[in-house]
C-alpha cells in the first residue's frame, strides 16, 4: 500500500488520527515530530530553544526525505513541514496528501492546557493561532490531494479517510 501523509495546523488531530487510521489499515504509523524528539534527545521546544527553528526544519526535512524509501506507512507531518515546498513536493512523490482542515476555536480547544508548542508561546494564543492558520491553510490544500474536515472524533475521521481511499 502506499503511504498516506497527514498534513495540518498543530492540533489538528494529525497524530490521533494518524494512529486510529494506521491501526484501520494495518500499516505501521510514523510521526515526523516524534522521530525528530527521539534523536535529538530532547522535546521539540528544546530545540526551538537550544538552536533554533531552521534547525529544526532541516531535521524534518532529512526524515522526511528517509520516509521516501518505504511503504505501507501513515505519516503524520509537523504543522509546518508542508511550508517548505521542496518537503511538499517530496511528500506527494512517495504518499497521498490527506490535508486535516480545522478552524482556530479548534486549534485552541484542543490546545488551551498545551504549553509545549514553541509557536504559540507568549499571550493571546487564539490570536497567534489565527494568524500562522491563515498564513499556513493555502500551503496544506496545495499539498494536499485529499482534504477531510478534521473537527470531530478522530476514529470517525480516520475511517472517512480510509474511505476516500
Amino acid at each position: 500500500m502506499p503511504n498516506i501523509t497527514l498534513c495540518g495546523f498543530m492540533g489538528s488531530g494529525k497524530t490521533t488520527v494518524g494512529k486510529a487510521l494506521a491501526k484501520i489499515l494495518n500499516c505501521t504509523f510514523i510521526d515526523t515530530d516524534a522521530e525528530i524528539e527521539k534523536r535529538a534527545g530532547m522535546p521539540i521546544s528544546k530545540i526551538f530553544e537550544k538552536s533554533g527553528e531552521a534547525a529544526f526544519r532541516r531535521m524534518e526535512s532529512d526524515i522526511i526525505k528517509e520516509l521516501a524509501g518505504f511503504d505501507n506507512q501513515v505519516i503524520s507531518v509537523g504543522g509546518g513541514a508542508v511550508i517548505n515546498s521542496e518537503n511538499a513536493r517530496k511528500l506527494k512523490s512517495y504518499s497521498t496528501v490527506v490535508f486535516l482542515d480545522v478552524d482556530a476555536g479548534t486549534v485552541i480547544k484542543r490546545l488551551c492546557d498545551d504549553n509545549t508548542r514553541p509557536l504559540l508561546s507568549g499571550p493571546d494564543k487564539y490570536q497567534k493561532v489565527k494568524q500562522l492558520l491563515s498564513q499556513r491553510r493555502s500551503f496544506y490544500a496545495s499539498a494536499a490531494d485529499v482534504i477531510i474536515d478534521g473537527r470531530g472524533d478522530a476514529k470517525c475521521i480516520a475511517e472517512k479517510i480510509a474511505e476516500s481511499l
